[in-house]
């Protein structure tokens, strides 16, 4: 049991102070415990939260991982959102399913998921605000009805939360790897094996803040599935799938093995400026339970133009 929580609303407008005491919930991660507690915030979030020294654990600075054993004091202060107006733009959006709980995007390659430093218009959720009239607020003003995100210059499969409860149930398909994603890639070299997992932890880079690497016995634990579509002369065709989604996370994995994504301008070994269109990573499929109907539903996004031409290309 947890004693209720205290809730205080601090100097700050709309900061907010929670206090938990654990009595007999044992055994639980700090994340998962604070994503089950604090109204309307995703794991994601809560992550965010410990990752900034907003948690406290009797007094002091947490991880993620750490149990809850009885007596322990968690405090947790949310800071206001920041103030800042995100603008609705009348951006064309390939629509592939709506109805009243959720959205399926095909995201073009080149466009930013949500507003951050240096992009703050031409975001998909710029497009989002136009376009839809109600979307979660679970993960902010920044990223309205966002449950996941990919890169800039990934194209492919999105899904967008269109009220609350619909983002908890895709954000918990998320966390217990019930909803499947599944992507394909050009990659350097020739993969030799037919299949494979990399099951490699992923944290920030060390010595390079905008990028992610393996981090043994540091990063979070990450798993991709690869198997191998075709073979090229110098590139070899594969897909894709993951049981988790850590930031840049078949572009890393895939480095790793010592095969990046053609063209990726952060981890390619020697097709980093091969081409203008950026990685070769697509998100091709994505298969979900829907939030109120219970109903498996499954998307698919074909290659995109400059993805087959590629393709062409390396065949020779």
């Amino acid at each position: 049991m947890v004693s209720a929580a205290i809730r205080v609303t601090l100097g700050m407008e709309n900061s907010k102070s929670f206090i938990f005491h654990i009595e007999d919930e044992e055994g639980i991660r700090l994340d998962v415990f604070l994503a089950d507690n604090l109204p309307d915030v995703s794991r994601s979030y809560v992550q965010k939260l410990i990752d900034e020294e907003h948690v406290k654990v009797n007094g002091q600075s947490a991880k993620s991982r750490l149990k809850t054993v009885s007596g322990m004091e968690i405090t947790v202060d949310v800071p206001a959102p920041k103030s800042l107006i995100v603008t609705p733009q009348n951006i064309s959006l390939d629509i592939i399913y709506e109805d009243s709980d959720i959205l399926i995007i095909n995201k073009p390659k080149n466009m930013v998921v949500h507003p951050a430093p240096g992009n703050y218009e031409g975001t998909l959720v710029n497009a989002l605000l136009y376009c839809c009239t109600d979307l979660s607020d679970i993960n902010g003003i920044i990223r309205p009805g966002i449950v996941h995100r990919i890169d800039k210059e990934t194209t492919g499969l999105i899904a967008v939360a269109k009220n609350n409860k619909a983002h908890r149930e895709l954000a918990k398909q998320l966390e217990d790897h019930s909803m499947q994603r599944i992507y394909e890639a050009i990659v350097e070299g020739i993969i030799k094996e037919d299949k494979g997992t990399i099951d490699a932890p992923i944290g920030r880079h060390p010595g390079d803040r905008k990028k992610m690497a393996v981090t043994p016995g540091k990063g979070r634990g990450a798993i991709t599935h690869f198997e191998v579509i075709e073979r090229q002369k110098k590139t070899t065709h594969i897909k894709c799938m993951l049981e988790t989604g850590r930031t840049h996370q078949i572009r890393v994995h895939m480095q790793y093995i010592h095969h990046s994504v053609y063209g990726d301008p952060l981890y390619a070994t020697y097709s980093k400026e091969a081409t203008t269109d950026g990685q070769a990573l697509h998100a091709r499929f994505l298969q979900l339970t829907h939030p109120s109907t219970g109903k498996t539903m499954e998307f698919e996004a074909p290659l995109p133009e400059s993805f087959s031409k590629l393709l062409t290309k390396m065949k020779g």
